[in-house]
């Protein structure tokens, strides 16, 4: 007798049956399933209450079907291996997604502001971004990777993408000549970018500098994720030390400015950015991703505030 579909048991049901059943373990189908112990269990209990039998004979530490259980695995592991096989066919046939990782700051500041220009160029190419300040390598899942380090530091076959150049930024509505004098600098605050290890970035290195070591301003507003500042700079909160390379939409549209005056000349930081992974014998999907990313360097190298080479 053929059950209508409603009364069958969910596949969730089946698939943790079916998963102890292959185990005879609650723990290791646990495993595999990413649930935990007691939600397998539950399974199990749900199940034999829908079909109103008992499928394990339970010991201590031990497992072993009864004759129901043995029955019904016999039939659903087949039907569950079908499945996998099936879908797991389908899942190789989908295009897997370019990957490209890179930091957090260069995917808010630099990447996305023209994402739109890559989606309408190459509608057909799925891009996945990985953004994190931890370093991922390339390879498996991890196609491209864009990094940032002295050149001394590029792995072998890196793309220089372009430099850093570092100059004080504020919104238009602050006066752009607030660095002027010392007077000037103790009305108004800094945003710093407070991560070790990169001098350049931070204000006491920027004043003493250019002689103002004991100078002062009205406040030091610290960040520990650079985006966060800019997104500061970017309403009113106070003047930032930017890397124009990363902040050419808000210079362009007018919301960030660079200052003026004798001591807030741009600056080489020593420091560049880098592609990772755009070898020659790259799949197409990756190599069109690459060549965007290149072209996008290139209109950055060329910018009209003409960052240093």
């Amino acid at each position: 007798m053929s059950l209508p579909l409603v009364r069958l048991p969910s596949l969730d049901l089946i698939k943790g049956f079916v998963a102890v059943g292959r185990q005879m373990s609650i723990t290791q189908a646990a495993d595999e399933l990413c649930l935990t112990q007691s939600a397998v269990s539950k399974q199990i209990r749900t199940l034999e209450e829908a079909l109103g039998v008992p499928l394990f004979h339970r010991g201590y530490r031990s497992l072993a079907f009864t004759e129901h259980g043995e029955l019904l695995f016999k039939v659903a592991d087949a039907c569950v291996q079908q499945l996998q096989s099936v879908v797991g066919l389908m899942a190789v046939q989908r295009p897997r997604p370019v990957t490209v990782t890179m930091s957090t700051s260069v995917a808010a500041l630099w990447m996305l502001p023209r994402l739109g220009d890559f989606l309408a160029a190459h509608p057909d190419v799925d891009v996945r971004f990985a953004a994190t300040n931890t370093v991922l390598e390339v390879g498996g899942d991890v196609d491209l990777a864009i990094r940032y380090c002295a050149p001394r530091h590029a792995p072998i076959g890196a793309i220089r993408l372009f430099g850093e150049t570092i100059a004080p930024v504020a919104h238009p509505a602050i006066d752009p000549r607030c660095l002027d004098t010392r007077e000037a600098l103790a009305a108004v605050n800094l945003l710093e970018f407070d991560y070790p290890g990169r001098p350049w970035l931070h204000w006491a290195d920027w004043l003493a500098a250019r002689g103002w070591s004991t100078a002062s301003a009205k406040a030091v507003l610290r960040f520990n994720q650079y985006e966060q500042m800019v997104q500061a700079a970017l309403a009113g909160q106070g003047v930032a030390l930017g890397r124009l390379e990363l902040l050419q939409a808000p210079l362009r549209a007018g919301q960030l400015r660079l200052l003026e005056g004798p001591r807030v000349a741009p600056f080489d930081s020593g420091q560049a950015f880098w592609l990772i992974g755009a070898g020659d014998d790259v799949p197409d999907p990756v190599r069109r991703v690459a060549d965007w990313i290149l072209h996008c360097a290139q209109e950055v190298r060329t910018a009209a505030w003409a960052p240093l080479p």
